[in-house]
């Protein structure tokens, strides 16, 4: 279950993704998805740098190129906390699923590696929420370089971690920021008991391994109402958010 600072339990259920770029932990978040949603359950999603609350404000600093260090974590900082009083506690509060594509481990790994003090970012995030399993899809920097730079031959200024000062060279800079970032994550696996996934393995390997992780909390999660077209459709094996657009847009009830 997912609990409050304090230790108290929530009604929902917190399921969250982390890994570097190019580890393939947002494709096994979306498959999650459609199949709890196939089984009927109410679920919720939220991705990291998504509020609109700090969205002008995070394009103007990144294309001026405006932001340090701790003003980049900060902006991360006030973005999650809008989205876990909107969306994520709300849910978790009617005892639904959520979610998230990245969550606190994504600063504590990405701000420390800008050179940002660990404590205080952790301090920072201090009122996050307990999740029910933190997955951590480990690949190593050499396979998550060659996925991702494979297809994006462009690189932006802080995605490279250009703002860092490692290396005037876009793709050098990326290197040396995502190892910075791969060991902050290594170090995480114990500190904060992430389930680690080798996203070297298939995908419905490690979709299958998912699953069989996060079956056991579903018990008490709040389903959705029972339909006897979404029975059908996922008996047929058409599953998802889909299924509500299919029958909207036929002018079914």
């Amino acid at each position: 279950m997912a609990k409050l600072p304090d230790g108290r339990a929530l009604p929902g259920k917190l399921f969250i993704v982390e890994g570097i770029d190019g580890s393939g932990k947002s494709t096994q978040l979306d498959m999650l998805r459609k199949w709890l949603i196939g089984q009927g359950y109410c679920v919720a999603f939220s991705e990291w740098n998504s509020s609109p609350v700090v969205r002008e404000t995070t394009r103007r600093g990144k294309k001026k190129q405006l932001l340090t260090s701790s003003s980049f974590s900060l902006i991360h900082a006030a973005d999650f906390a809008d989205r876990m009083e909107r969306q994520m506690l709300p849910a978790l509060k009617a005892g639904a699923i959520v979610l998230a594509d990245r969550y606190v481990y994504t600063a504590f790994g990405r701000d420390v590696a800008r050179g940002v003090h660990p404590q205080w970012v952790r301090e920072v995030y201090s009122f996050a929420l307990q999740p029910t399993v933190a997955f951590y899809f480990h690949v190593s920097l050499d396979e998550s370089l060659e996925r991702i730079l494979s297809g994006r031959p462009t690189l932006k200024y802080y995605e490279a971690g250009m703002d860092v000062g490692l290396s005037n060279d876009p793709y050098e800079s990326y290197r040396l920021f995502q190892g910075r970032i791969l060991e902050e994550y290594e170090k995480m696996i114990d500190e904060f008991g992430l389930t680690v996934i080798d996203a070297t393995l298939p995908l419905l390997e490690q979709q299958r391994q998912v699953r069989e992780i996060v079956e056991p909390y579903l018990g008490k999660a709040l389903r959705a109402e029972r339909r006897g077209w979404r029975e059908v459709l996922a008996a047929e094996g058409l599953q998802g958010r889909y299924l509500d657009e299919m029958l909207i847009a036929g002018g079914q009830p």
